[in-house]
């Protein structure tokens, strides 16, 4: 399958079909682990322990929101 980027907001993202999202047995909700090794790049649903790190991770970001914004201009 051969997919092309699509622009979201001011990123660029992929768009996964429904087969896939189902196969992985993930949704919008589920965190994806993301990795590369400079030629090819691997999403992976986080599972167990890791999610919890994931999901605690995203919150500390939420919660910093305006200060981490601030610091990426």
């Amino acid at each position: 399958m051969v997919k092309k980027l699509s622009r979201i907001g001011n990123s660029l993202g992929v768009i996964l079909d429904r087969p896939i999202l189902e196969s992985l047995q993930i949704d919008e909700n589920t965190p994806l682990e993301i990795t590369t090794d400079g030629d090819v790049l691997m999403l992976r649903p986080v599972r167990g322990d890791k999610k919890d790190r994931v999901r605690a991770s995203a919150a500390k970001m939420v919660k910093r929101a305006k200060t981490l914004a601030k610091l990426a201009k």
